[in-house]
């Protein structure tokens, strides 16, 4: 039994599926960029906000820049505190 299978309708199945996985594998390395800057933007909010708190309070003025923003969004904490080390210490 050939079911109407040929060597033609197998080359061309096999070659949709690999242009598909191609495709693919195109659209995740263009969105990853795309992820990236969304995750540093994200950061840089939580970031400034933690910023804001800590001029809130009044004990401690640290400018809320682009840079500073970045640096408490991805250290966190400790990022904070160097940020406090550096604008007091080192300046």
């Amino acid at each position: 039994m050939n079911f109407g299978v040929n060597m033609e309708t197998i080359e061309c199945i096999a070659g949709a599926v690999i242009g598909i996985i191609v495709l693919v594998m195109i659209v995740n390395l263009l969105t990853l960029p795309f992820q990236l800057l969304f995750k540093l933007i994200i950061n840089a909010i939580f970031g400034a906000v933690m910023l804001y708190f800590i001029n809130w309070t009044g004990i401690i003025a640290i400018k809320i820049t682009l840079i500073h923003s970045l640096i408490a969004g991805i250290f966190g904490i400790p990022g904070v505190i160097g940020l406090i080390i550096y604008t007091y210490v080192l300046k």
